[in-house]
């Protein structure tokens, strides 16, 4: 089946225009976190993989996994629950620790998803591109990770108003690249300073940070391309969209994703009691920490009903 292609679609199969140094940031955003997966791997075959790596990727991955799940997606880009100065520039850096984009861009672009789902005018859909045994193989590229080096930052503004009218996010916005490098920070000093050696520090930095990186990004983007073509359709949405449950403990509820492209505006993707949604268990506890506020929680359910409305009594007592 021949399959016409527009936008970044088609500037995946034909190279069309694309913004230049969105170009080279996905050369360094895909290609340095890979080399530092595999200097990782190389550098613990050598002098081993010790508990403090392992707890140094674990926590950094939870971390940066509930930046991009819980603040870049349920919070900036649905605002599924609402927060003051403070707790929203933590979300804002927990996600850009990620090293996935600056909240603008990242916003943006799902939003645009969501607007456009499996068209030719979505960002990362994995439609098959062009003809013969191939298009599908080449479409699932394009929507994992194929789509960075084709994206286009035309009217980004009209997507996120409500982000550029906001001093804090915007903040956060412009000090992207501190944020990257506090993430690759944090792990090397904690390394160095748990084992008190530089071995320590340069094993804390390659798995707390780069493989960190890699690891998240490669469950992130197959959020995209994998829940886009393979899973289950509990919900006969417009689009493709399907729930991977597989994927569920490390997208920290994010791949039951059928469930969220049926109702998008929740903070909870876990639809059956069966199903893992840390994400929505972490925005739970803070909002019963008072700590967020106006969690839109599912309506089915009576526990939720309750929770939101304690929520909206606690917040409305804050106000002056």
């Amino acid at each position: 089946m021949t399959v016409e292609l527009t936008g970044s679609a088609a500037a995946a199969a034909t190279g069309g225009d694309t913004d230049r140094a969105a170009r080279r940031l996905a050369y360094v955003t895909v290609c340095v976190p890979a080399a530092g997966f595999v200097a990782a791997v190389a550098y613990a075959w050598r002098y081993g993989f010790t508990v403090v790596d392992g707890l140094l990727l674990a926590v950094m991955y939870l971390v940066t996994a509930f930046g991009v799940e819980g603040g870049m997606h349920r919070f900036f880009s649905h605002r599924a629950f609402s927060a003051g100065r403070v707790v929203t520039a933590l979300w804002g850096v927990a996600g850009s620790m990620a090293a996935q984009g600056p909240i603008v861009f990242w916003v943006a672009t799902h939003r645009i998803h969501h607007a456009f789902t499996d068209t030719d005018r979505d960002p990362h859909s994995p439609r098959p591109i062009g003809t013969g045994p191939l298009a599908r193989v080449r479409g699932l590229w394009h929507g994992h990770v194929g789509w960075l080096f084709t994206v286009r930052r035309d009217n980004w503004s009209k997507h996120v108003p409500d982000l550029l009218a906001d001093r804090t996010v915007m903040r956060v916005n412009e000090l992207y690249f501190v944020w990257v490098l506090l993430g690759l920070a944090l792990p090397a000093a904690l390394g160095g300073l748990l084992t008190w050696s530089v071995g320590g520090a340069v094993s804390g930095l390659l798995w707390g940070g780069l493989a960190r990186i890699f690891l998240l990004d490669q469950v992130t983007w197959g959020v995209n391309s994998i829940g886009h073509t393979l899973g289950s359709r509990p919900y006969k949405t417009r689009d493709n969209s399907r729930n991977v449950a597989a994927m569920a403990p490390f997208s920290v509820g994010g791949s039951w994703h059928n469930n969220h492209h049926a109702r998008p505006s929740l903070a909870h993707n876990r639809h059956a009691f069966w199903q893992i949604d840390l994400t929505g268990m972490f925005i739970t506890l803070l909002d019963r920490l008072g700590l967020i506020h106006d969690v839109r929680y599912p309506k089915s359910s009576g526990a939720h009903r309750r929770a939101a409305g304690r929520s909206n009594r606690e917040h409305r007592r804050r106000q002056p």
